[in-house]
Order: structure tokens, then sequence, then C-alpha cells
């Protein structure tokens, strides 16, 4: 048995299941019957196994026949794919493959999502993760975008490009009656507060604390935004993040937003890797984003 697979032989294989016929399958590839006979007995020996059977002057395809040509059909789909793909001429979109920092909000994500979602053309997949595992997807053509909050740095920073498509001023979300402050120092001093792990929110909070001279209280520290609206929404705390995480909430009265202004803002990113031969529905969601997003 042959390690390696010869698909030539097997192009052939698959025009001989298709018509169910050699002389036939032979006319059509314009070689000779007895050249054709002899490649594919040269798969079968490559394979071990016989895939035809031949019965009443037909040839039925065997067991291990059946489970040749199914993958023979999918290994030349997926090669004339890859064709449609290079030259720009497919006419069925692949899945725009999406990466999003573990810890971004969930109502952030739908937002930019909704594009797709009201226009039905594009199937999309979400993977979440940290930062450096989604770029490394992202280098190796596993995702298309990733979404994140920070821009990428380090060594490999230069080979990416970085469009923020929002930002959001960081506010104060919490039950109405943990409100009811006349200061901003008065209030973080006298309420526990809900964050999340290291950020650039959780940064500029420590900032804030430092500048008004007051050691706020901590009720809990997440990375995961959906967790923190979680927590407000139980009385746990007030949430120091962007509306956008707790809009739900809030639309429905569940928590208030107090209005003193903390300085602090969330930016967010769409991060790409420069191709040749960008996801076709990419460049039109990013440019719909700043009439999409707060």
């Amino acid at each position: 048995m042959h390690s390696r697979l010869n698909y030539h032989h097997l192009r052939y294989f698959r025009e001989v299941a298709t018509e169910g016929h050699l002389g036939r399958a032979a006319e059509r590839l314009n070689v000779a019957q007895s050249a054709l006979s002899v490649q594919i007995k040269q798969l079968e020996d490559s394979l071990g196994f016989n895939l035809f059977d031949r019965v009443a002057r037909k040839l039925v395809l065997t067991e291990a026949g059946r489970i040749a040509l199914d993958h023979a059909d999918r290994i030349f789909s997926a090669g004339d794919e890859l064709l449609a793909t290079l030259q720009q001429s497919s006419t069925v979109e692949p899945p725009l493959r999406i990466g999003a920092l573990s810890t971004l909000s969930r109502n952030f994500q739908l937002q930019f999502l909704r594009p797709l979602l009201l226009e039905g053309g594009c199937s999309f997949w979400l993977k979440s993760g940290n930062t450096q595992i989604l770029l490394n997807d992202l280098e190796t053509l596993a995702l298309d975008v990733v979404l994140t909050t920070q821009v990428p740095h380090g060594e490999s920073a230069s080979r990416f490009a970085a469009q923020r498509i929002a930002e959001q001023p960081v506010r104060i979300h919490g039950k109405q009656e943990r409100l009811d402050h006349a200061t901003l120092a008065e209030l973080l001093q006298n309420e526990p507060v809900i964050l999340p792990t290291e950020s650039v929110i959780r940064t500029g909070f420590e900032n804030l604390a430092a500048n008004l001279g007051i050691q706020p209280r901590i009720a809990a520290s997440v990375d995961d935004m959906a967790m923190v609206r979680l927590l407000a929404r139980e009385g746990v705390g007030l949430a120091i993040a962007p509306s956008v995480v707790v809009a739900d909430e809030i639309a429905t009265g569940a928590l208030a937003t107090a209005t003193f202004d903390l300085g602090i803002s969330e930016p967010f990113f769409a991060v790409t890797l420069p191709r040749k031969f960008p996801h076709p529905s990419l460049a039109g969601l990013l440019r719909k984003q700043s009439s999409i997003l707060p």
C-alpha cells in the first residue's frame, strides 16, 4: 500500500463513479479506456480496497468506493472554492470569522454584528479569548478581525492595522438609591464598586481615586463585563463601565446612571491583518460601525 494519495487517480475515479461506466468516463476524459482502467486499479492498490463491483455491465460503488467518492467530492469542491477565492469570483461567501476579547461587553459585540444580522447575507462565527491568542489566530488567517479595547503592542504590533470603531465614556451605574450622594468623592467613599480587572477602565479608576484622595471599597473585581452587569443588577455595588454594558438594565429602569463625569473613556478597536484577499464583507461592516455604534 502506498503512503501517498495520487489526486490525479482520484479525479479519474470520481468521473468513473459519476458516470457509472468506464467507457463513457474515458470518452468524457478523452483518455483510452484501458489507461483509465489501469489508473483506477492503481488507486485501488494505493487504498487497499476495491472501489467498484461490476453488476450487469455497470460499475457499482462498493462501501469503500462510496466513502472514497464522498471524500473526493469534498476535496475537489474545496479546490474549486480555493480557485474562486483567489480569483475573487466566488458567489458564496465563507463565514466571517470574528475574535472578541473575552472581557468585551456582549452588548457591544451584538451592536457590532447588527449589520450582519439585519442584512442576513453573510454568516459568521465568533470566538472569545485573550488578546494574544486572538492575534495569533489573526496572523495565521484563522480569524478575519479581532475586537478589543487596546491596540496591539510589542514586536508584532506593526503587522496589524487597528481601526477605532467606537469610544464610550465610562460612567457609574447602579440601583437608584445608591446614587443619591452630593459629590463624586462622597459617592465613591460610601458605596462599594464593581470593577473589571486589568483594563483601561481599571487604570483610569485607580488614578481617579488617587486624585480624589479616597480609598474606594471594591466589592468585586471580574474579568467579564457580563458579570459586572449582573452583579450591579443584584445590588452588589456600583458598576464602573461604559453605558453599553448595562444598556438593557438602564432601558428597563433596573439600573440608573450617576451624573458625575469620571473623565474615563473606553475605546473599541477592530484589529485586522492587511491581506491581499480579505473577507468580502469585512470592509463594508467596518464602514457601517460609525452609524451603528454610539
